[in-house]
Parts: C-alpha cells; structure tokens; sequence
C-alpha cells in the first residue's frame, strides 16, 4: 500500500487527505481491503479522509463487496433533503441535484438525530468534466470565520425548517420511510423535531442543533452543521424566488436560522461558503475510486459537472447527537 497527497492548492487546506495506491490486481478490491482495512482506516482517522485507487470498482456488488471487506455496516438513510436511488442495504445514489448546480459544502445530516460518522462514496463512472467530491477540513474552517459569528452560533445553535412537497426535494415517504403520519410523529418526537401538519396534510418541521461539535476520538472542535447549504441564500436566485412565490418564506422545502429563529443576513451565508471555499481541495474522479471521509472532521461538496456521473454513496459508523438547550448550543459531542 502505497500513499500520495493530493496536490495542494495555492492557499492550502491544513489537512490534505492522503491518496492511497491500493494495487489490487488479480487478487481483486475485496480481498485487498480485507488486507489492508485497519491500514485504510487508520489513514481516515489521521486525516479525516483517505482516497483509495486502483480498485477497480465497477458495479454495486463491487462496492458492497469492498464495504464488507472494510468492517463497514451501511445504515439507511433518513431525513434526507433530496431523492436518493437505493441500490443495495444502506448503498444509494448521489442526491439528487442538478448536474450544472454546485452542491455546497456541508456534513452529511448533521441536521439529523442520528447521523453518519463515516461516508463512503465510490465512483462507477467519472463525469467528463468537473463533478469533484472537493473536501474540507472542519476544525480549520471554524478556525478561520469570524469569531463574533462562531460564538453566537456556538452559543444559540442554528435551526433548521423544512417543509415537504411532493413536487420538490424529497418526500415525507423518502425522508422518513413511511407516509404514516403517526409513525412520522413517533420519530420526530424522539429526535428533537417540532411538527406542524398544514390543512392540506403536507408536513413542516423545526429542529434545533447544535453548530460546532468536538470530535469524540481527537477532541477537536469542528464546525459541523448545514446553516450555509440549506439555507434560502445559497439558493438559486430564480429557483428561490420561484419558491417564495409559490410557498411563501415560510413553506420553503428548506432554510435555516440562527439559534433564536432570527434570519440569517445573506453576508453571513456568503461569508461561511467564502471560508469554506479556501479550504477547499478537489481531486477529479476517476473509475473505480472510493473515497472515505470522517463526517465530523471533514465537509464535503459536489462540484457541477458535464456527461455522466455514477457515484454511490455510504453511511457507516451511526452517531447521536442531543439537541442544545434553548438558548445554547456549546460544544457537545
């Protein structure tokens, strides 16, 4: 097993990821990672995230063969915002989004009472142009924002609303796995989520969340949350008003706010994707590559792209994370 760095950009990230030579040949990705599993994920827990090449994926029983070999046990998804294909147990396609839009930075459901402290994202089929799964490094990006923001949403936390439509982003049967309403209430009341059925039967909910969380092994204090991506800001500015005419403020599919449920300004939302947006390093796909990323010390994006692009995606390594108390959000694990 062989490791490179990725190739650093101009202002480097603090944390560059390591690329891992895998050298599978005849003896196939499965059995290589079943060799090399600890040597892999040791690598992610120095790092926060390590490429692995040369494995040659090609199909979804490749990649749940390699998950296998690696100890990983896959989780279904729930809360997601967009539709997701499920290929096998826990193994999905990428969200869906479209291809000429960036997806921005952000830490898989952190939004979630239960999230994934691993992702696994494995690419089938490379896009000719763009669609890197660009990285970067939590802890250093908190570090860098603006103190005065950091400690109002260390000390409020942040808030996410959502409202479920059929016609946009995931429905209430793809974000909860269900269309019983009672079920859907079983689990919001059990994961810190206020809901409010409207007339019509469609769904809102509020959930409060802590923005930085410590990293339960290193210590580390990481921003971990979705206040830039999911909120009204990042939108396309057509598409937001499109949503706004259509549902009003109230009824976007989703928007965040500070701790206290005051707007977040549109500079600030800028400001946190302009810091991401320097600690960012991207390395473009290629076939056969799998990607393992710590959820918590490492956000990632989706770059747009052209042509095809099949990457499938894992969750492994649940975690659980408390609410904050209204009015605070501290660090917690």
């Amino acid at each position: 097993m062989r490791t490179t760095l990725f190739p650093r950009r101009e202002t480097p990230a603090p944390s560059v990821p390591p690329e891992i030579e895998s050298s599978a040949g005849e003896s196939g990705a499965a059995a290589w990672a079943a060799e090399h599993h600890t040597e892999v994920l040791a690598v992610v827990a120095e790092h926060g995230a390590a490429l692995v090449t040369g494995l040659g994926l090609r199909t979804v029983p490749d990649v749940v063969a390699v998950l296998g070999a690696l100890d990983l046990d896959p989780a279904r998804e729930t809360e997601g915002f967009a539709h997701r294909t499920p290929y096998a147990d826990g193994l999905y396609s990428s969200a869906a989004w479209p291809p000429q839009r960036p997806m921005c930075m952000h830490h898989e459901l952190s939004y979630a009472g239960q999230y994934p402290g691993l992702l696994c994202f494995a690419c089938l089929e490379a896009p000719t142009a763009g669609g890197a799964t660009a990285l970067a490094d939590a802890a250093a990006v908190l570090e860098a924002l603006p103190p005065d923001e950091v400690a109002r949403f260390e000390e409020e936390g942040w808030i996410l609303t959502r409202a479920y439509h059929d016609e946009i982003g995931a429905t209430l049967s793809e974000a909860f796995g269900t269309d019983s309403a009672a079920a859907v209430d079983t689990y919001c009341r059990d994961n810190g989520i206020d809901t409010q059925w409207q007339p019509d039967g469609s769904l809102r909910t509020r959930q409060h969340r802590a923005a930085v969380v410590r990293h339960r092994e290193t210590g580390r204090r990481c921003w971990f949350n979705q206040i830039a991506f999911l909120n009204q800001w990042t939108m396309d500015p057509e598409v937001r008003d499109f949503l706004v005419e259509e549902y009003g403020v109230d009824g976007l599919p989703f928007n965040t706010s500070y701790g206290n449920g005051e707007t977040i300004p549109a500079d600030t939302i800028a400001r946190i994707n302009e810091v991401y947006e320097a600690h960012t390093v991207r390395r473009p796909w290629n076939a056969g590559d799998l990607m393992l990323v710590d959820n918590i010390r490492t956000a990632h994006s989706r770059e747009a792209y052209e042509g095809p692009r099949q990457v499938v995606v894992a969750m492994a390594d649940p975690k659980r994370q408390t609410p904050p108390a209204a009015g605070a959000g501290r660090a917690a694990s």
